[in-house]
């Protein structure tokens, strides 16, 4: 389980975007593209057989997990997360034992 999700609300910690938050939009292996983040410019040549009539495009780049920080909607300010072991109560018969996220300074689960 990894500690940052798609959607999750984070605070970018360094960088030329440091402290403005985003929503993750993907995660790819150990990094992720954050909306409105770590944007560059792209110049791209004409192609016609594409229908691409090239020019200066905004792209949006990934940035590496460990320069960001979920932030808890309560204090909205980032926290770090943990993940716990916990277990389900619901059924008697079956004690199944999943997996939770969880801010380390709260104690409080991630929503």
């Amino acid at each position: 389980m990894k500690k940052l999700r798609k959607g999750d609300n984070v605070v970018v910690l360094c960088g030329k975007d440091k402290g403005r938050n985003g929503t993750i939009t993907q995660v790819i292996g150990d990094r992720a593209l954050v909306e409105g983040i770590n944007v560059v410019k792209r110049h791209t040549k004409p192609n016609p057989q594409a229908n691409n009539p090239g020019g200066v495009i905004d792209k949006v780049k990934s940035i590496h997990i460990s320069n960001l920080m979920l932030v808890n909607s309560n204090s909205n300010l980032g926290e770090r997360v943990s993940i716990r072991l916990v277990e389900n109560q619901s059924d008697s018969k079956n004690h199944k034992i999943k997996r939770e996220r969880y801010f380390k300074s709260s104690n409080q689960a991630v929503k």
